[in-house]
């Protein structure tokens, strides 16, 4: 996919999630802060004062039309764009494997194939398991209930098992059991698996045990998602 359809399919994703909101001012401020863009920045792009945006997003404001939504949109990516384009990017990978970004809020490839030790050096996590292999060469980021409840069983294999190589690493668990149980009927495994968002001995007791049968390598991290991300983005 080329980055000029990507962005395009990343623009009517964003504008029709706005525009068919109940809360489309919160919406708004979503993919806002998403896009780490400040509310001035997005007003002087807009040529409007900051505290038009600010009654947009807290709804002070009647909810905006489709030409707002459209302008509001364009501003977001034309300020990521010259930032170097990093959200768009993110973003248009994730559209572009079939999937919302409910569900795959992050899938990225690395320059090279990385060290899971290093890989779980940069985002904090303790490893629970050794895997069999020594690297990954991308990660795919999950929520697990978001995953297990909305995906049909096609989706679900498609996107677990195009994790060859790679490393999954599921949000929004408790304990870990649901992806680790799910993930044991689906070819290929992927090379690590991270449990974000849970202390090391909050983890199912019987995670490590699969981990060892499946082969790769489980850790767990309570790093902050969005600093996670950035920190991967510089360091790979």
């Amino acid at each position: 996919m080329d980055s000029g359809s990507g962005r395009d399919r990343l623009a009517k994703q964003i504008a029709g999630e706005i525009a068919t909101s109940d809360r489309p001012g919160e919406t708004i401020r979503k993919w806002r802060t998403d896009f780490e863009i400040a509310q001035s920045d997005l007003a002087a792009e807009l040529d409007v004062s900051p505290s038009v945006v600010s009654d947009y997003e807290s709804g002070r404001r009647d909810n905006p039309g489709i030409g707002v939504v459209n302008r509001m949109v364009s501003a977001l990516l034309a300020i990521d764009q010259r930032r170097g384009g990093r959200h768009i990017r993110q973003h248009a990978r994730v559209i572009s494997a079939g999937f919302d970004n409910d569900i795959v809020s992050d899938l990225r490839e690395f320059s090279a194939a990385v060290p899971i030790e290093r890989y779980f050096e940069a985002i904090d996590a303790t490893e629970l398991a050794p895997g069999s292999q020594e690297t990954v060469v991308g990660h795919t980021v999950i929520d697990s209930i978001e995953a297990i409840t909305r995906l049909s069983s096609e989706e679900f294999y498609r996107l677990y098992g195009q994790s060859s190589n790679r490393a999954l690493v599921f949000t929004n668990v408790t304990r870990g059991e649901s992806p680790l149980v799910a993930m044991r009927v689906v070819n290929p495994t992927p090379n690590a698996v991270v449990l974000h968002g849970i202390e090391p001995e909050d983890v199912w007791d019987r995670a490590a045990d699969l981990a060892r049968v499946d082969g790769f390598a489980l850790g767990a991290t309570t790093q902050e998602l969005a600093a996670m991300l950035d920190r991967l983005g510089t360091q790979f």
